[in-house]
């Protein structure tokens, strides 16, 4: 295979990899409507995330906008992490258990490194909140692991 086309299926790989992360995240938003409504999980980590890091930023859009603004950067956020997961070499994303292994991954990462750096999540020391945090992560790693076109991807 030349290089060019190695790039080309690299890209293709990559590009629908980041459409699954943006599809998991979806997913992951249809689990935490549920785990806020039920008291489960107080405060999502996206709109912890923004209050923290950007509060001017949050505060400058419309409290009926906010939603919004939180669910797109919790996509974005969530493509960038399938567009890295399409880099991984074709052999490891092939198999069932990488794409969950690769969600509770990414939970226990930004867990331990990113929302202490962060400053958030700190109150989530209670483990319903955990657990579906942990979940719906687990979701996400599903979906981005699950390609529809396996010899394609």
């Amino acid at each position: 295979m030349d290089g060019r086309r190695r790039v080309r299926k690299l890209v293709a790989s990559t590009g629908r990899a980041a459409a699954r992360g943006a599809i998991g995240a979806m997913a992951m938003s249809g689990v935490r409507q549920a785990t806020t409504s039920f008291g489960l999980v107080q405060q999502t980590p996206p709109e912890q995330l923004l209050k923290q890091t950007v509060p001017a930023l949050f505060n400058r859009v419309p409290v009926n906008r906010r939603p919004a603004l939180v669910e797109l950067i919790h996509w974005a956020v969530g493509a960038g992490g399938g567009a890295f997961f399409g880099l991984l070499p074709r052999r490891v994303r092939r198999r069932a258990w990488v794409g969950p292994a690769y969600g509770f991954v990414f939970w226990a990462v930004f867990e331990a490194v990113a929302a202490p750096k962060l400053g958030i999540g700190r109150n989530r020391r209670v483990l319903s909140e955990q657990a579906a945090l942990l979940v719906d992560h687990t979701l996400y790693g599903v979906v981005v692991g699950s390609a529809p076109w396996p010899n394609a991807d």
